[in-house]
């Protein structure tokens, strides 16, 4: 019996068809999907952080509304995933308890401060460009509640990153001081950006069995080098360098070169780390403490809302 699911569901993956949850899937993979998906999650809820602190900051009525619609689609973005990795059997409070005990990762692009606006930009049109770069084809997940949730978020991530490059290129009309807050930001940015992909290919654990799943669809270093291709002429477009002196087209490959990123530093920031991992972690576990009579409350509200609903069913006034 056991055999027999499994032959289905390796059937249905080369197939291409859709992992549905009442479908039989090896624990392996179920637990495999559960740490993706809840670590994209955290991601869209600690990346809620280093753009909501400059909200009351922005330089006029319409930045500030555009950044704290940025922030509001981001938090949708975790409550989508979060809800698809229930569909799996996980519980979203014992999720969120992993985060704030250090037991579940998130992004490594989000341990690292954002000291000036023009940050905003850079993080719409490096970080959110390579999320787009990562994500997209994700849509095409063998899961399909995650492959579905994808294909929203990746729509609104490419209006948010349309959203930062147009802010960018409103400063390089600017004065020389936001000319060079733009640079500023660029070069601090562009390595994390990078880094956003995973370790090289040589060093991930996952991708080899992600890939054999068809949860992903390309690796690391494939999407890596696909968002160099795609930034340079950006950056070239938008006035700016990019902080490496490696980086240079080559004809052969039919791909820009660039320079060896920092794993070292990556490895420090995912372990904890990073410039910002502490304060990250301590906002978000106050946010969830602060949260609880929230929680309780609606907890309650529903139960009595069940209640009435029976008995009114029931035909008892």
């Amino acid at each position: 019996m056991a055999e027999d699911l499994l032959e289905e569901f390796e059937r249905t993956v080369a197939r291409d068809q859709r992992i549905e949850p009442r479908d039989w899937v090896p624990e392996a993979y179920r637990k495999t999907m559960i740490r993706q998906i809840a670590q994209h999650a955290h991601s869209e809820i600690i990346g809620m952080q280093p753009e909501g602190n400059w909200i009351t900051r922005a330089p006029s009525l319409r930045r500030k509304a555009i950044l704290l619609a940025k922030v509001q689609d981001e938090a949708g973005h975790g409550m989508y995933l979060y809800s698809a990795a229930e569909t799996l059997g996980a519980d979203r409070a014992d999720l969120t308890r992993k985060l704030i005990e250090g037991r579940q990762k998130y992004s490594s692009i989000f341990n690292y401060p954002t000291l000036t606006f023009a940050d905003m930009g850079v993080i719409g049109w490096l970080v959110d460009g390579a999320a787009i770069c990562n994500q997209v084809p994700l849509c095409r997940s063998s899961y399909g509640p995650y492959a579905r949730a994808m294909i929203r978020i990746c729509k609104e991530e490419s209006f948010h990153q349309r959203q930062g490059y147009e802010l960018l290129m409103t400063m390089m009309r600017g004065t020389p001081a936001q000319r060079a807050m733009v640079q500023d930001a660029t070069d601090r940015w562009w390595w994390p950006s990078l880094m956003m992909f995973g370790p090289p290919d040589t060093d991930s654990p996952n991708t080899a069995q992600s890939m054999a799943w068809k949860i992903k669809r390309h690796t690391n270093d494939e999407l890596r080098q696909r968002f160099v291709d795609m930034t340079v002429p950006q950056a070239q477009a938008l006035g700016v360098t990019l902080p490496d002196p490696e980086l240079a087209w080559n004809p052969e490959r039919g791909h820009h070169d660039f320079g060896a990123v920092d794993w070292a530093e990556f490895k420090r920031v995912v372990g904890g780390n990073g410039p910002c991992n502490a304060q990250r972690i301590a906002h978000r576990r106050a946010a969830h403490e602060d949260g609880a009579w929230v929680r309780e409350a609606a907890t309650v509200h529903a139960a009595r809302h069940a209640a009435r609903s029976a008995a009114h069913d029931a035909g008892v006034p």
